[in-house]
């Protein structure tokens, strides 16, 4: 999850209980508020009623178009001691509208100069008073989710617009390449993200030192080793041609003739490496993909034959790429040669090339590591396996800003080139 989407999730949790605690003490506030409004209307109504009715006055018409409403009962002097004054809200029928309305009531007794005690109820319809109350229930709502979208998107735009510097280097990292030319890492203003890009060019600047050493020492070593390796070859085999051995001498001497061409083409391959690490194939042509890999299918069943490993090719009439004609072989080569060298006896080989994808999958018992697989001297065994097939695929991908990947399904395992 990205860091402006975790902050701004969090910001939310944050806000929303602290926005809605607020929504709600505003909103029974304002009820609280309408209501006192209302109690004082019906205070001041009932002391109207009490102070003509003591004075002899004559009381207020029932039917004065306020809907207002009140009844004065005469109440015996045990009934005398109820609460002096209640407020309560209950349905109330209303003459004008012929019908009942919710009304809020105030019930209090008073006593006239003959200490007679009277009960007056006082009662005011509330469905104005109701439908503010909705009115403000929605406005609070609507507020409320407005404010919460205010402050979440304000938040996400400034941060982003803060944080701008930070997208650049990660951008800047996206696109750096070992090896290869590049600019210097965005600098800021802001002292965090100066620091983060100072410290992002001293590791490359690191990074491209011991590339550059590690590059030097495998292409010179290599080099050193091709001659004593080749006159260990030479030797070998002139002893095997030209001396009398006895079958124990002959089976050592075979089995170090093996170690021999399997150093020899260790070396081959890391010399391979360090050439496409030090860009040392400029030069590209058109080349069909689909003749070669016929060709590499067609060489490795021979040479597989006796697994009796199957076969199967989707392929098109023809699929032209540019890119060097050795790397293209060692591309494809590597990739075919690894799903044979790793299938059991019996099973098959499928390659697939369509949508500038080519895919070559195989069987296998179990998942290899995707982070792995394509690092140098990674593998899983094989008679012939040096662990560096995948990472020669790899490094021509990166040359060239291939795509490749691995995945592994319904007991297949799929590498992908993507270009």
């Amino acid at each position: 999850m990205k860091l402006i989407y975790r902050i701004t999730i969090r910001l939310a949790l944050i806000l929303l209980p602290i926005i809605t605690l607020w929504a709600v003490i505003f909103y029974y506030t304002m009820v609280a508020e309408i209501n006192d409004e209302s109690d004082d209307s019906l205070v001041e109504y009932a002391e109207t009623i009490i102070r003509r009715h003591l004075s002899g006055r004559e009381l207020p018409t029932l039917n004065s178009g306020s809907n207002n409403s009140y009844t004065i009962v005469r109440l015996d002097s045990h009934d005398a001691n109820e609460p002096f004054m209640t407020f309560h809200d209950e349905m109330v029928y209303i003459p004008e509208q012929e019908d009942t309305e919710p009304a809020r009531v105030m019930t209090t007794v008073f006593m006239d100069e003959e200490e007679n005690y009277y009960r007056l109820q006082v009662a005011m319809p509330t469905f104005e008073r109701d439908d503010l109350i909705s009115a403000i229930f929605w406005y609070v709502v609507v507020l409320y989710l407005l404010l919460v979208l205010v402050i979440l998107v304000t938040t996400t735009i400034i941060f982003y617009h803060n944080m701008k510097p930070l997208y650049r280097l990660l951008a800047w990292f996206d696109s750096y390449v070992p090896g290869k030319k590049h600019v210097a890492a965005p600098d800021s203003q802001v002292l965090e993200f100066h620091k983060l890009s100072v410290a992002a060019r001293q590791a490359v600047e690191r990074a491209e030192v011991y590339l550059d050493q590690q590059k030097q020492f495998i292409g010179n070593a290599s080099h050193e080793l091709q001659t004593p390796l080749a006159v260990i070859g030479n030797r070998i085999e002139w002893l095997i041609d030209n001396t009398s051995l006895q079958e124990e001498q002959y089976v050592e001497l075979s089995k170090i003739q093996h170690s021999v061409a399997a150093m020899v083409r260790l070396n081959r391959t890391l010399l391979l490496l360090t050439k496409i690490d030090n860009g040392l194939f400029p030069e590209v042509s058109n080349i069909d993909l689909v003749a070669l890999i016929k060709d590499e299918l067609e060489q490795f069943g021979e040479v597989y034959s006796h697994k009796g490993i199957g076969c199967t090719a989707e392929l098109p009439r023809s699929c032209v790429v540019e890119i060097n004609e050795s790397l293209a072989k060692v591309l494809v080569g590597n990739l075919i040669k690894n799903a044979f060298v790793h299938s059991a006896s019996e099973c098959e080989v499928r390659v697939v090339l369509n949508n500038n994808r080519l895919q070559v999958s195989n069987k296998g018992d179990e998942a290899l590591d995707p982070e792995l697989v394509f690092n140098r001297f990674y593998h899983k065994g094989g008679p012939s396996s040096t662990g560096l097939g995948l990472a020669l695929v790899k490094s021509i991908c990166r040359y060239y800003n291939y795509k490749v990947s691995y995945s592994y399904m319904e007991g297949c395992h799929n590498f992908t080139v993507e270009w």
